[in-house]
């Protein structure tokens, strides 16, 4: 019939992620916001109209900026979410006020109680088109008729009922934000709000005792798009000179991909997770060394990742390779328990000095010669390579794990040095009185 009309392929997908991202941009006005697909976003501005001088220009503001993005939006805010979601579909009410959602929404159709098309249907067959010609009718017979959905529907509009909000965001217990009548590009100046902001998180986390362990910084863009970086501690902190270098190291890290645009309007600092972290006294207990590791592994987690800098963890293992494992170094605890915890295991049980290196696995080695069958090596090839002993200590026997059935047997470990100055650390995995073959030898690490 038109031959000219445009059409293009639906996109759910991107329609999808256009939406997400809108909502997103819509936590400027509250922590609070919802997605309510498939074209609708729904936010909380409890306790937050007054901060845009009420709830009209809340609205306002709202609306004129999704016009300016290229979009045409309408808004309304009630008491209830089925208030508000049939007010801005339905009616040309902007604002329902408390108590008044019975008369604002009795002239509205059905639809607007957000009910399936097949039940909608259903009822209009027997006449039933408005909201208010189920308002008076008796519970019982409807719910039994077209089930007990509308009900909840209905009584959920008119606040009979709460109806729970899922924010995209878990709500951060401590949040600090500033607005710029001039948007801001350099990012000096985002580092300069950092620690403003940082500032007046100090004194909400001093009053309760607590430091922040992971911190977000959220920077709204003039063209609707929302930049979020966040940095993590290794303890909690409330310092806001360390939280700006912190945030310089994210920000170095990232690079381009923190694009300013035409600049941020809106910078909010949020403190995601906290732990208690009560005063204390320093110069005599050496806290200050504690505090500047924890400042170092911060600075080189923002700017290689959490997960390339890691700290040891003592494992209650005799395996060599399963006494210590790897994790990241700001991901559980303070950091000094994990460095003193593996110093323990390592003092209290009186080993001899490790490797400076062990391989990820132990490796085999052949063509070992040893001048007693309990004795250590004299002579073994690894990687092709020929290796001559010139020196040996040990052996130091570690006990398989007999509880286990898939236990290994006990080793005998050796610490040996060849011709050419090289040092090893070798093991063999078995004794000869427990085996009929002679037992196999393995490399497992090397000292510097």
């Amino acid at each position: 019939m038109y031959p000219d009309i445009a059409a293009i392929p639906e996109d759910p997908a991107a329609d999808a992620r256009l939406l997400a991202a809108m909502a997103d941009w819509c936590q400027r006005y509250t922590p609070l916001v919802a997605i309510d697909a498939p074209d609708g976003i729904l936010l909380d501005i409890s306790g937050c109209a007054h901060l845009f001088g009420g709830e009209d220009r809340l609205r306002d503001d709202l609306v004129a900026s999704m016009t300016r993005f290229g979009f045409a939006a309408q808004a309304a805010s009630a008491a209830t979410i089925g208030a508000a979601w049939a007010a801005a579909r339905f009616s040309d009410t902007p604002i329902i006020a408390p108590q008044r959602e019975r008369t604002a929404i009795a002239d509205l159709p059905l639809a607007a109680l957000r009910l399936p098309a097949a039940t909608i249907a259903a009822m209009g067959r027997v006449g039933l088109k408005q909201i208010h010609h189920i308002l008076d009718m008796p519970r019982a017979p409807l719910a039994a008729r077209f089930g007990a959905d509308v009900l909840r529907r209905l009584d959920r509009a008119l606040g009979h009922e709460d109806e729970p909000l899922s924010p995209l965001l878990p709500v951060a217990p401590y949040v600090a934000e500033q607005p710029f009548a001039d948007p801001i590009a350099r990012e000096e100046d985002v580092l300069a709000v950092v620690e403003r902001l940082a500032g007046r998180l100090k004194t909400m986390l001093e009053r309760r005792g607590e430091g922040a362990r992971r911190i977000a910084l959220t920077l709204f863009r003039t063209d609707g798009a929302v930049k979020r970086v966040t940095a993590e501690t290794s303890r909690p902190v409330r310092d806001p000179h360390d939280i700006r270098k912190l945030f310089s190291e994210r920000l170095a890290a990232l690079g381009d991909e923190i694009d300013p645009g035409f600049g941020f309007d809106l910078a909010r600092l949020s403190v995601e997770i906290a732990e208690g972290r009560p005063d204390q006294q320093i110069g005599l207990s050496g806290s200050e060394d504690e505090a500047d590791l924890a400042r170092l592994i911060d600075r080189l987690s923002a700017r290689l990742g959490r997960n390339r800098v890691t700290r040891l963890i003592a494992q209650d293992s005799h395996a060599p390779e399963l006494a210590g494992v790897t994790m990241p170094a700001q991901r559980a605890g303070r950091i000094e328990d994990g460095w003193n915890g593996f110093r323990r295991f390592r003092d209290d049980a009186d080993l001899p000095a490790r490797p400076l290196r062990l391989l990820a696995r132990p490796e085999p080695i052949d063509h070992v010669i040893a001048m007693v069958p309990d004795g250590p090596p004299s002579r073994f090839r690894w990687r092709r390579a020929l290796h001559e002993i010139v020196a040996a200590e040990g052996p130091e026997r570690i006990a398989g794990a007999w509880w286990n059935e898939n236990g290994w047997p006990a080793r005998d470990y050796f610490r040996v040095e060849d011709k050419t100055g090289l040092r090893f650390w070798l093991f063999r995995a078995g004794l000869h009185r427990d085996l009929a073959e002679p037992p196999p030898w393995f490399l497992h690490g090397m000292y510097a």
